[in-house]
This record gives structure tokens, C-alpha cells and sequence, in this order.
């Protein structure tokens, strides 16, 4: 038995190590939101946008296990974890800051703007990782079991509003008079101030959970459990080893996670053009005009919808699993959300699209939780980060899938009218449901209590 038992901590205390993960889905949400047009202003054409975005899948699955790895073995004067969050705040921060301004860059340093706005864009994502892996780490670090629901429920909520509040900062500064429209080969002002609130967001953000949140020592720690807290070398070739054991369970969940990752992505890649051409019926070369900024306002305010309706949406997994079970809660909710997207082709009003939104909120907390929640009893605990490290795979392989050949097919085979690709990423989510229903057995109802503690041990 543990020598001592961690003590439980207050809803302030909870907030303030929570506090950090704003800033970095408010860095997120900018991304998501706007990488794709910031390209476009920078001369990428609609075909080419996927390969840009390989950037983030690539980055993931190199960076997440080498922090996780790193975090695990770190003890410094500032911590186990603060240092990981200081280290990826700064050089996001600074992504954030030169990603919109990558023109202007060039100008003083003649290299290629495109060139200088993926190195830009990969600093964002590798410094997101950076940050991101070690505060998923902190609330295991720092609550008792009992407390597990309530800290992650803090970091929920935390999370949709930084999601909702840097997609939806250009829609908001453009309406404050900032202008959305720039000179050939520039991003507007709305989209550059809004990183620039992003990047002040994210360093005050990480500063303050730095500054209010004490992690336990190396002697604390080994006094919370039966075992000393691991200071020693893992080999990172184990990894290749624990992959050819995964549980069959994992192998089919895996199955529904490529799906529905080559659908988020699908979305997050083209939605702008998707937009530009389908509802406000622009060409697919006109990367310039007012239309399309209106476009790529109109992508970050909908984006910023879908996080903030799955926000709700999380905290009412709980009681439809328990009405109908985990499995079928999760191929309802991706079932709505492959409806979401389809009907985007549908919708002729772009002020009628929040309909779309509503089911892909709904797919999108159950894709942060259910399959988690199905996976966890499947794993041994011994071997739970390594399987979860290898379960991730699953999410970055369909990106890195999509990134290479979804440019190529939607010029090929759609005429750069990324409307009807988009409508492929929803046929995909559907798919992911059924193999979700039809594929996986054994997960019926059980008791709230069950379902909770599983949901909200990896929720978002």
C-alpha cells in the first residue's frame, strides 16, 4: 500500500495547473482555423494545401512519445512538467508571431515564403506537442484517483473556451473594424493581431500555471505509491515490440479512429475552399479577394461553434452510455457528425451552417473520450502510456494518409471544388460508425459510476 495518500486539492488549485491548457487550444484553434488560408494568401494552391498540413501529424508522432519519455524521466529545480510547458510556450509563441508575418520575413531574408511559413507552421505544432503531452500528464501527477472526474471536467471546460476563442479572434477583430483583406502575397490584419492575442494569451496562460501549481517531488511521489517514480533509460525500439502485441480490441478501434481522423482532417485542411467556392462562388485560384477572407472568417467562426457545442455534448456522454452503452454512444455520435459534414454541401446559407456544427460537436467529444473509454480495460496498466503512444498511430497514419493524396484527388477528381471532398471526409465519419456498431462487441451498458471514471479519466 502507498505510504501516503495525494491530498486532495481545490477548485482553485485545479484551475490554476488546468489554466495553461487555454492558451495552448487557443493557439490550436488559431491554427485549425487558419493555416490553411494563411498558405493561400501566400500563394498555395487549393490542391497543395494537404501536404502543408503533414507538418502536424509528422510532428505528433515524433514529438508526443519523446516528451512523454523525456517527461517522465525529468526532475528539475522547476519541476517534472513546468519545464516542458515554459520550453513549448515560448516557441509557439513565436511561431504564432512570424507563421502570419512569413511574407514580410521574406522580404528581409529573400528566402521562400511558403518555405519560411512551414518552418513557422512545424515550430507551432512540434512547441503545441511540447506543451500539450506533459499537461495531459500533470492532473494523473498531481490528483487523487477520486478527484480524476473534476480535474478533467476543469480542463474541459477550459479547453472549449480556448478552442472557441482562437477560432472565432479574426471573426471578432473583423468586426471591430480590423480590416480582413490584404495585398497579394500578405494575411490580412484581423488573422496577424489574432495571433498576436494568441501568442500574449499562451505565455501569460502557461506563466500562471507555472507560477500558482507546486508538482510534487521525486520523494513525494515515491511516497504516493507502492513503487520509486521511474528515473531510469526505457529503450524507445520497446516501442516496435509492445506494436506487434496490441490487444485485439485496439486493432479495431483503430480501424474507427483512421476513419474519423481522415475526416476531421479532411475538414481542417479544406473547409476554406470548400467555403470560397461552393457558397460564396469564387474560383478556386482566387486566394485574394474579399469573398475569401469573408470565407476564411466564416471557417474559424465554425469551427469555433463545433468546440463550443462539444463542450455539452462531453459532460452528456456520461448518461447516454449508460441508456444505451459506450460503443453505441460513439457510433451515434459519429454518425451525427458524418451527417454534419455532409450537410454542409446541402446548406446554400452560410447562416444556417451552425446546423452542421451541431453533430460535428457531438462527434468531436466522443472521439476526445469513447474510445479511450472502451480501450482502457483492454490495456495493461503496467504498459498504459507505451499503448497509448502506439493508439495514436491510428490518429496521425490517416493524416499523413489524407495529407499526401487528398490535394491530388480533389484536383483530379473533384476540379478543386473541395466541397465535394469535404463530403467524402463525411461518408468516411459514417464508415467509422458502422465499423464502430458492427465491429466491436462486448461494450454494453453499465453503471454511471463505471462510465464516468472511464470517460473522464482520458476525457479530452
Amino acid at each position: 500500500m502507498p505510504k501516503k495518500i495525494k491530498p486532495n486539492l481545490s477548485i482553485a488549485q485545479i484551475i490554476n495547473m488546468s489554466m495553461g491548457f487555454l492558451g495552448i487550444q487557443m493557439a490550436f484553434g488559431l491554427q485549425n482555423g487558419n493555416a490553411s488560408r494563411i498558405l493561400a494568401n501566400f500563394g498555395a494552391d487549393v490542391h497543395e494545401l494537404s501536404w502543408f498540413w503533414l507538418v502536424a501529424p509528422i510532428t505528433g508522432l515524433l514529438v508526443q512519445p519523446i516528451i512523454g519519455h523525456m517527461g517522465d524521466n525529468t526532475w528539475s529545480p522547476l519541476g517534472r512538467r513546468k519545464p516542458y510547458f515554459l520550453i513549448g510556450a515560448v516557441l509557439c509563441a513565436v511561431g504564432l508571431v512570424f507563421l502570419p508575418n512569413a511574407a514580410s520575413v521574406t522580404m528581409m531574408m529573400g528566402a521562400s515564403v511558403l518555405l519560411l511559413a512551414v518552418i513557422f507552421l512545424a515550430m507551432m505544432d512540434a512547441s503545441i506537442n511540447v506543451a500539450m503531452e506533459p499537461f495531459r500528464a500533470l492532473v494523473g501527477d498531481m490528483l487523487p484517483k477520486h478527484q480524476g472526474t473534476l480535474g478533467f471536467g476543469v480542463q474541459t471546460i477550459l479547453i472549449g473556451i480556448g478552442a472557441v476563442i482562437g477560432s472565432e479572434m479574426p471573426n471578432w477583430l473583423t468586426k471591430m473594424g480590423v480590416s480582413n483583406v490584404a495585398p497579394d502575397g500578405f494575411v490580412a490584419d484581423n488573422v496577424i493581431y489574432a495571433f498576436y492575442v494568441g501568442a500574449a494569451v499562451l505565455i501569460l496562460s502557461i506563466v500562471y500555471t507555472i507560477v500558482m501549481t507546486k508538482e510534487y517531488s521525486p520523494q513525494e511521489f515515491a511516497d504516493f505509491s507502492d513503487e520509486e517514480p521511474s528515473t531510469g533509460k526505457s529503450k524507445f525500439s520497446d516501442i516496435f515490440k509492445d506494436f506487434a502485441k496490441i490487444p485485439p480490441l485496439m486493432k479495431k478501434l483503430g480501424a474507427v479512429q483512421f476513419f474519423s481522423w481522415f475526416a476531421l482532417f479532411t475538414m481542417w485542411v479544406f473547409t476554406t475552399s470548400a467555403l470560397a467556392t461552393h457558397h460564396f462562388g469564387l474560383s478556386p485560384q482566387d486566394t485574394k479577394s474579399l469573398e475569401y477572407n469573408q470565407a476564411g472568417d466564416l471557417t474559424g467562426h465554425l469551427f469555433g461553434l463545433y468546440n463550443l457545442f462539444a463542450i455539452p455534448f462531453a459532460f452528456l456522454l456520461t448518461p447516454i452510455a449508460k441508456a444505451i452503452g459506450k460503443k453505441q454512444t460513439h457510433a451515434l455520435a459519429l454518425f451525427c457528425g458524418g451527417l454534419g459534414l455532409i450537410s454542409m454541401f446541402f446548406i446554400k446559407d452560410v447562416n444556417m451552417l451552425w446546423m452542421s456544427m451541431v453533430g460535428l460537436g457531438f462527434a468531436w467529444a466522443s472521439i476526445l473520450a469513447m474510445p479511450y473509454a472502451m480501450l482502457i480495460d483492454a490495456i495493461p496498466q503496467r504498459k498504459m502510456g507505451v499503448y497509448m503512444g502506439i493508439f495514436n498511430f491510428f490518429i496521425v497514419m490517416p493524416q499523413i494518409i489524407n495529407g499526401i493524396f487528398g490535394g491530388p484527388i480533389v484536383k483530379s477528381l473533384f476540379g478543386n471544388m473541395a466541397m465535394d471532398y469535404v463530403v467524402v471526409g463525411g461518408v468516411c465519419m459514417l464508415i467509422a460508425a458502422a465499423v464502430t456498431m458492427f465491429l466491436i462487441k462486448g461494450e454494453g451498458k453499465e453503471t454511471a459510476e463505471e462510465i464516468e471514471e472511464e470517460i473522464q479519466q482520458v476525457h479530452f
